[in-house]
């Protein structure tokens, strides 16, 4: 299929290439009859130089005009009732009139007109090509004797495992086996900055491995990768019209027998072939048909750029009609990976030995608090001991022995129950901060002390919601299935106007109809996966972190590749904008038509003239709308600091954000 459209762009390139050098070629016979007007009125008479004058202009015009009338022709033929009609009729009449000179010209800025919309088209559809074609067309298969082949890609299958060398696009989605290395998903995620990738994390068909050799095993192949359904995203949005271009295809029906009318007028009362000829011309409303698509594919490739996919067009009239966002805690403003932020040592016991007893006891578990903690270990160089005996009570901490002694970590009711002693943690300086989920540390019924963990939230979330408040949106309301405490705790940082906590799915789709039934225009932001349903009742869903899940290319209506919450606002501002666009191109459109065709009738506005400020008008629509390209360019990766630039209060661990 890939290949199929990929052959499809190429033959329509080559078509409307073929199309300008004949469009050209007829430009130039045209414009040679002017030439020999004026050089064979010196030797050969008038007579002589108005006779090889009109076959040059009669030629050229011919050439010219033939895919106007045949295009005309084919429409009328199947019923249908085309703008490009007038046109062809202009041209037409100055035929019939003699004015070779006049139906040339006129056909040839007519053809650069159209040429200038193919053109336009082609290269949005070429860009979406160009993200198929990222993906390399052979690939280094590892077979089971360890030797390697060279395959066609699309012979990859899941379960394959590939060698990735630097500098190769990776040539399906899959997860390393073995290696590290950074890797450029700028084309994806919309991210300048590279990722780096070691084993166990995924990576993505067609982004690009830039420093380490890989080991890949194949997930997804084809279509099904990531790159493939961000292409069908892009083709599917293109496919679809807002409500403003079905506005305009509704009345295109009668805009031709009107314009005809008119032009039938101006003839019954002035007599003149020229002026109806130039009204023709300009009724045709080439700027008007290309106001709303070009706008709407710079927008399109605006938002791609930034790893912002939109599944429907009509999404963009929703997001500049935001007055609700709801966000998602976990995984959407916070990290959704537990950090170690605080160590609270009890008296006469060194910070360094709380953490080394607990991270021994947790390397053993495979839970996402030990993670955490065995993380912190790491970073702060502590060396580990082996610990045996290791059981892990479900819901409560774990037990296993060290150095000949029973540790455990975990709850303080559980600890407590096993006979541990909390009386050196008593009083106003142990006690746990709200917001924080504890673990004990115990080492034969003697406490240690306790180790607080939390979920970070992302460091550009604060600035992406005071963007959004910037913007009007006002209710910014976070709705999780966390603790009281916790939740409290994230929604102050963030600075948002309502928290809604410990809450279930259907208390989450509540919220929302809720909302919608006071007469808010509703955006749900989450992860794709849990939050589901809730993306679904919004006027607008937007997955984050969306590259590589299924269920988030599903439900929601736009998907982030990227975790950057400052994609949101940007969505927001390029709808507003885009909309702007699309009624600066309309009224000019509109405008022009009206002011021109008044000029016509009271003045002597003749029909080349006609003919070249129709064109001057499409080419201002089309480079208006191509200032959306670099809409969100001031928009910059979010870095994480590195480890040394980090510092923390006293008593708290910096970590190195993921």
């Amino acid at each position: 299929m890939a290949a199929h459209a990929h052959l499809s762009v190429k033959s329509e390139t080559w078509r409307a290439t073929a199309k300008l050098i004949a469009t050209l070629l007829g430009g130039v016979l045209v414009l040679a009859s002017f030439v020999a007007g004026w050089l064979f009125r010196e030797s050969g008479g008038e007579q002589g130089a108005a006779f090889y004058s009109a076959v040059l202009a009669l030629v050229g015009a011919l050439l010219l005009a033939v895919p106007l009338w045949w295009h005309a022709i084919k429409t009328l033929w199947t019923g249908q009732l085309h703008m490009d009609e007038l046109v062809a009729l202009a041209i037409l009449a100055a035929m019939v009139k003699g004015e070779y000179q006049t139906a040339g010209v006129v056909a040839f800025f007519l053809l650069i007109s159209i040429l200038i919309e193919t053109r336009t088209a082609l290269g949005a559809r070429a860009a979406i090509e160009g993200l198929v074609r990222l993906t390399p067309t052979k690939a280094r298969r590892v077979l089971e004797d360890g030797t390697e082949e060279t395959v066609e890609a699309h012979a990859l299958r899941p379960g394959d495992t590939v060698l990735v060398l630097p500098g190769d696009n990776i040539p399906a989605d899959g997860v390393i086996i073995d290696g590290y290395s950074t890797i450029n998903e700028a084309n994806i995620t919309g991210e300048s900055l590279p990722a780096e990738k070691s084993a166990g994390d995924e990576v993505f068909g067609g982004t690009n491995n830039v420093t380490g050799a890989l080991r890949i095993r194949v997930t997804k192949v084809g279509q099904d990768t990531t790159l493939g359904r961000v292409r069908e995203l892009i083709l599917d949005a293109e496919r679809t019209k807002i409500p403003l271009m079905r506005l305009i295809d509704q009345y295109a029906s009668w805009y031709t027998p009107v314009t005809l009318m008119v032009a039938a007028v101006v003839w019954f009362f002035t007599q003149d072939m020229n002026k109806t000829i130039a009204l023709l011309v300009i009724a045709c409303p080439c700027a008007l048909i290309l106001a709303t698509p070009t706008a709407i594919v710079a927008a399109l490739s605006a938002a791609a750029r930034l790893g912002v996919y939109i599944k429907d067009v009509t999404n963009l009239e929703w997001a500049r009609k935001l007055t609700a966002v709801v966000l998602d805690k976990t995984g959407t403003l916070t990290t959704g990976e537990l950090a170690v932020t605080r160590l609270m040592p009890a008296p006469g016991v060194d910070p360094a030995e709380l953490l080394l007893t607990a991270a021994s006891v947790e390397r053993l578990s495979r839970h996402p608090v030990a993670r955490a903690i065995v993380s912190t270990a790491d970073k702060a160089r502590v060396p580990l001991r082996e610990a045996s005996d290791f059981e892990e009570v479900s819901g409560k901490g774990v037990r296993a022995r060290l150095d000949g002694q029973v540790v455990q970590v975990g709850r303080r009711s559980w600890v407590q129950e096993c006979g541990a002693d909390l009386a050196p943690l008593a009083g106003e300086k142990y006690a746990e901060p709200e917001g924080l989920s504890t673990l004990y540390v115990t080492r034969d019924g003697r406490c240690l002390g306790w180790i607080g963990l939390e979920d970070r939230t992302r460091p550009e979330a604060r600035q992406a919601l005071d963007e959004l408040r910037q913007l009007g949106i006002r209710d910014l309301i976070m709705v999780t299935g966390d603790r009281w405490s916790v939740a409290r705790r994230v929604a102050a940082e963030m600075g948002c106007s309502d928290v809604q906590a410990e809450v279930l799915p259907q208390d989450k789709l509540a919220l929302v109809d809720a909302l919608k039934k006071k007469g808010h225009t509703v955006a749900v932001v989450g992860d794709g996966v849990n939050d589901a349903p809730a993306l679904a009742a919004g006027n607008l869903g937007i997955a984050m972190g969306a590259a590589g899940s299924d269920v988030a290319m599903n439900t929601a209506s736009v998907a982030l590749m990227s975790s950057d919450l400052r994609r949101i606002p940007f969505l927001v501002s390029l709808s507003r904008a885009t909309t702007r666009v699309i009624w600066q191109n309309l009224i000019f459109g509109v405008s022009f038509i009206l002011i021109v065709e008044v000029a016509i009738v009271f003045g002597n506005v003749h029909p080349m003239l006609a003919a070249f400020l129709h064109t001057a008008s499409s080419a201002l629509v089309v480079f208006n709308s191509a200032r959306m390209v670099r809409f969100g360019e001031h928009i910059e990766s979010h870095a994480p600091r590195r480890r040394d630039e980090q510092t923390a209060p006293e008593g708290r661990v910096a970590l190195q954000p993921v």
